[in-house]
């Protein structure tokens, strides 16, 4: 990655090792690249460390095992010629450049700052050219931002571990995350169904043909697949046009719109258009296109992979950081494929706007080409210095480095490559036609209308599929008559708005101007692994938890836990950085109400198992109320005579009563009935004498009981991150692995086939190494895992105080 001899020499510092090879080449005999490994300065990891009454002066400590690569820079800078901080162009790099500058101590007129959108030869010249300095302002609004989220999760966290229960957390943007998931939830219980009837029909213009394809049609719709789903929509319209037939809707009665909710009503107009002599009386032709989306940003980005590609937000910015940071493409070297991947900003540089335009006109062709660039605006707060996330060389051509790239790299570089290429491409144009098809009925004149759109140039979508559901209408003119193969009457009933899936909920959080581009993934991870929220299908729905922090939140924090204060604090933060606010006013804003309302909080919050809530049930052996409770694993329902009575079931997560269900099995202790139950861990069998017997059996899936798991074999290997323990042989779903004896306390985990590899470096005194750096190097992990290098606790580099400091990890 970097060479040695640093003497006279420019020193570099990146980030990553990956984003260091890539610059290196790129750079000449007079620079040397190391990478900083992300933060090598923050707030430490326990504890407050903000001095609250002193205009919140934040303590900061070397990050947890940089101690030796603060050492190895510091070195390399202390005989560097010129320091030039490369790290990324946002607020969390420029803070990273911050604190390394700090470190190391280099004067500030040898110190210079280098930002660029891409890794490209020529932006990192042009960068390299006309360096600058350190934006102040930048990290006063990243530490402000980092100071803020610490203050919310390390005050308000315990509070919720007194009142609710042990390792929960808040965040200043993760709590209201959990609140949009709950709001939601909580609006599709509460959703009342509609009643509402439809009358659509299939018409045909092959009168003759009219009682065949009535069979015919019923036998199509009739048919199931393997999930006993019937045809698609796609799959009926081209049904429909293989037989000149098409799909039309009753519009109105008499003139007057077609709407009724009761069957009677349906049934009544039903029965009268059997007999109906359908005449074509009008036909509405109109052109229209539709404009090509703009180039991605961090958002959009992260919707259309989870849409079109399935991939979590956090999947995508981990593919789209390897893509940016640069691919080894063989002769071609090692090359940025796309730009920067945090920004909010659809802006496209004059060069990119260039290559796309005569990539389109040479390969696709000129009636492609628009006689103009196309050009987006952005959200208000978007920062146009920065570009979209687009192909650093439109030339490189997804399908020509699809060897190079694994499996989802390639998706998601296709899919950014076919964005910004087919955003300035030509609209496409269509034609769509309106039929009007009325007939005199016993219930009055009745008016269905058909609608089509026909494809005539299909300029962007013809690299950018945006997918189309319209059908094909067969060629009639005003007076044909056209006969129904088919008229139903169909009950509908209004839908409870969805469920938020990751694609939606970044929408929303965007919309909300809840976080930002740079936080959306980590939002969203963070409340699904603090266990407030669940995935099921793609979608999310609250745990019981989330649900009582949130209530608990909204009751004693409402400022907290308001989105429009949520964004107000985001649009301040943005503010430090682009108009000079004061960091420390700002913080001094939120934080002199909220130091009153956790005071009060303290005092009057009671504990979640405290409180009930009054159920419809009844107690099976005492006869008394049932009433909800909360316990460690969520809500349950319990006898209200409790302690006297302690009858409790659990229950779902609408709370319907979960009764436990008798299995064939035996108790192996005390000979009883085992029952079905579930715990946070799955199903699993119980004894039905509990709480007298307590003896609990694993499950399979199929509700068989599960063999007990071998014991653990031992290797000999000793465990390289606790030093105390061994690796032991375990079994898993997937197979055997290797794991430390010591689990819980340690959760050492290694693969299998590392097996004999580790006894023949044990053999050789090379096992266990002394750095978790050395580990991943013999285990051949990828070098992005062994940022972290392990640092004795009696050697920590001592905690120091400086005005103004921050990190990637936010408590958001």
């Amino acid at each position: 990655m970097a060479k040695k001899n640093s003497a006279s020499k420019n020193l570099v510092i990146v980030e990553s090792p990956a984003k260091a090879k890539t610059i290196n080449k790129y750079l000449g005999d007079d620079f040397v690249v190391h990478a900083s490994m992300g933060h090598v300065r923050d707030l430490p990891s326990t504890g407050l460390c903000v001095d609250l009454e002193n205009n919140f002066e934040p303590t900061y400590e070397i990050t947890e095992g940089r101690k030796k690569l603060v050492g190895t820079l510091k070195a390399a800078a202390k005989n560097c010629n010129m320091l030039y901080l490369a790290t990324d162009l946002d607020r969390e790099g420029e803070a990273i450049a911050w604190h390394l500058a700090q470190t190391l101590g280099v004067p500030e007129e040898r110190t210079n700052r280098v930002i660029f959108n891409a890794i490209t030869k020529k932006a990192i010249q042009d960068a390299f050219a006309a360096p600058g300095k350190i934006d102040i302002d930048k990290v006063n609004a990243q530490q402000a931002r980092r100071i803020l989220d610490r203050i919310v999760g390390y005050q308000i966290s315990p509070l919720l571990w007194k009142k609710v229960a042990r390792g929960l957390s808040a965040g200043r943007v993760q709590s209201v995350a959990v609140k949009m998931v709950v709001e939601r939830e909580r609006e599709i219980r509460a959703f009342v169904p509609i009643e509402y009837w439809l009358i659509p029909a299939v018409f045909t213009n092959q009168l003759a043909l009219q009682n065949q394809l009535t069979k015919q049609w019923q036998e199509f719709i009739g048919q199931k697949d393997q999930k006993d789903k019937g045809p698609t929509i796609a799959e009926q319209n081209n049904w429909l046009a293989e037989h000149s037939a098409f799909n039309a809707e009753l519009s109105s009665i008499d003139g007057k719109t077609f709407s009724t909710d009761n069957a009677e009503q349906a049934k009544k107009i039903h029965q009268a258009l059997q007999s109906a002599a359908f005449v074509v009386t009008d036909i509405i032709e109109k052109s229209s296109s539709s404009r090509p989306a703009p180039p991605f940003i961090t958002s959009t980005l992260q919707q259309s992979a989870s849409n079109r590609l399935g991939f979590a937000a956090k999947r995508t910015m981990r593919i789209a950081q390897q893509l940016y940071e640069g691919i080894d493409l063989g002769s071609m070297g090692t090359l940025g494929l796309i730009t920067y991947m945090r920004t909010d900003s659809t802006h496209l540089s004059a060069e990119a706007l260039t290559d796309a335009r005569r990539y389109i006109g040479n390969n696709i062709g000129k009636n492609y080409l628009p006689e103009k660039p196309n050009f987006y605006s952005s959200g208000k707060n978007a920062q146009q210095a920065h570009e979209a996330v687009r192909p650093t060389d439109v030339d490189i051509v997804p399908e020509q480095i699809k060897d190079m790239l694994t499996d989802e790299q390639y998706k998601l570089y296709q899919m950014i490559w076919r964005r910004f290429v087919a955003s300035q491409m030509a609209a496409a144009q269509w034609n769509t036609t309106t039929l009007e098809i009325t007939a005199d009925t016993k219930a009055g004149k009745c008016l269905y209308k058909a609608q089509g759109r026909t494809l005539v140039f299909d300029g962007f979508t013809k690299i950018w599929h945006t997918g189309s559901a319209d059908q094909q209408l067969v060629a009639v003119k005003k007076g044909d008559k056209v006969a129904a193969i088919d008229i139903d009457a169909q009950q509908h009933f209004t839908k409870p708005p969805a469920r938020y899936n990751e694609a939606s909920l970044v929408k929303a959080l965007e919309k909300e101007g809840i976080g930002r581009p740079s936080t959306y993934a980590s939002i969203i991870s963070t409340i699904q692994d603090r266990g407030y929220v669940e995935q099921k299908d793609r979608q999310f729905s609250p745990t019981d938890i989330g649900e009582v922090v949130t209530d608990k939140l909204n009751e004693f924090f409402p400022q907290i836990m308001d989105m429009a204060f949520t964004r107000y604090m985001e649009e301040q933060l943005d503010k430090i950085e682009e108009q000079h606010l004061d960091w420390v006013k700002v913080l001094h804003e939120f934080y002199d109400p909220f130091k009153l309302t956790l005071a009060k909080a303290t005092d009057e919050m009671k504990h979640a198992k405290a409180e009930i809530t009054p159920s419809e049930y009844t107690c099976p052996k005492c006869n008394k109320p049932m009433v909800y409770r909360f316990g460690k694993n969520g809500k349950f329902l319990s006898c209200s005579d409790y302690p006297t009575c302690k009858f409790a079931s659990p229950c779902d997560k609408e709370g319907k009563m979960v009764v436990a269900e008798v299995t064939e099995h035996k108790c192996p202790n005390c000979g009883k009935p085992m029952v079905k139950k579930t715990s946070r861990f799955g199903a699993f069998l119980g004894c039905s004498d509990y709480p007298t017997c307590k003896t609990a059996l694993k499950i399979d899936k199929d509700g068989n009981i599960a063999p007990p798991k071998p014991p653990a074999e031992p290797t000999g290997l000793k465990c390289y991150k606790c030093e105390k323990g061994e690796l032991v042989i375990r079994q898993s779903k997937k197979g055997p692995f290797l794991g430390c004896n010591k689990f819980p306390r340690c959760r050492t985990i290694v693969s299998f086939k590392q097996l004999e590899n580790l006894k023949d470096l044990q053999a050789k005194g090379q096992w266990p190494p002394k750095t978790l750096a050395e580990a991943d190097t013999l285990l051949g992990r990828d070098k992005k895992s062994a940022a972290k290098t392990k640092t004795p606790a009696a050697e920590k580099e001592p905690a120091e105080k400086k005005n103004a400091k921050p990190k990637k990890k936010s408590e958001e």
